[in-house]
């Protein structure tokens, strides 16, 4: 006999932050459709100029790329262009969402502040990066999951809410005080909506990746500095994908996961443990 996640089909799941080709967000979206979801695609409809060298010259669509992987799975997809920062925004998507396909099931909080000028030390941090990464982070994660949380206790047929973390948050190292914060925050954040929503049988975790090859890496070069930084920080010698997050978050939705909330989960390669020598 195989052994399968379940709980799965028919399914509505909310991903944000899904458009960028080397992403986590992508791999989450498809991975839930895989499992036999039906999948709301949320990105924050940036211009063709911001996006990534090698998605310009793929012709990337964002979400609606990703909307066009959806459906050749052979599920429903619904790309929506909104702004977790905004939470008049978000009102918005999920009565969209609502009046689309009539349930939420899965909320996947994954939109994250682009790397940026934010890597200072705190003394020298400007009010407006403080304010960019604590907005998209923590603000976007929290009226995510006030919205949506509201919608799946009216409907009484619980939910999942996951919430995507960083080892940062744990690791807390110097010149990432509005990053690790905001992801410090998030896990605080996480535990106490668990213990809020368990009794209406919503549960919520946070899932922590570590170093994941994405396009929002891109500031450190691949080659020669990518791979002694993976060698001197990971015992499994490699960094991680947008798959290696996804399959955590399919596992964590599914109904084997059922006894399972108010935690963070880190998906890391085991980061900061490698042997010195």
């Amino acid at each position: 006999m195989s052994y399968a996640l379940t709980g799965f089909d028919g399914k509505v799941a909310v991903v944000t932050g899904a458009g960028r080709m080397r992403s986590i967000g992508r791999p989450i979206a498809l991975a839930l459709a895989r499992a036999g979801c039906d999948v709301v695609l949320t990105g924050s409809g940036k211009p063709v100029s911001a996006y990534p060298e090698d998605e310009r010259a793929a012709g990337w669509r964002d979400i609606e790329s990703v909307a066009d992987e959806v459906r050749a799975l052979g599920r429903r997809a619904l790309p929506l262009v909104s702004d977790v920062r905004d939470a008049q925004a978000v009102e918005v998507l999920a009565e969209r969402v609502m009046a689309e396909w009539s349930r939420v099931d899965f909320v996947i909080n994954n939109a994250g502040s682009t790397r940026g000028s934010d890597r200072v030390p705190a003394t020298q941090l400007p009010l407006s990066e403080w304010q960019r990464v604590l907005g998209t982070n923590l603000d976007g994660t929290f009226y995510m999951s006030r919205c949506f949380a509201r919608h799946m206790v009216a409907l009484g047929q619980g939910g999942v809410i996951l919430n995507i973390s960083s080892i940062a948050g744990r690791n807390r190292m110097p010149n990432t005080a509005a990053y690790a914060t905001s992801k410090a925050a998030i896990d605080a954040l996480s535990t106490v909506l668990a213990g809020e929503l368990g009794p209406k049988g919503i549960r919520v975790n946070a899932v922590a990746p570590g170093m994941i090859d994405t396009s929002r890496m891109d500031d450190l070069p691949r080659g020669e500095v990518w791979d002694r930084i993976v060698r001197a920080n990971i015992p499994l010698q490699r960094a991680g994908t947008g798959e290696d997050i996804a399959n955590m978050v399919v596992f964590l939705c599914s109904e084997q996961a059922a006894w399972i909330t108010g935690q963070t989960f880190y998906v890391d390669g085991g980061h900061g443990h490698a042997p010195r020598g």
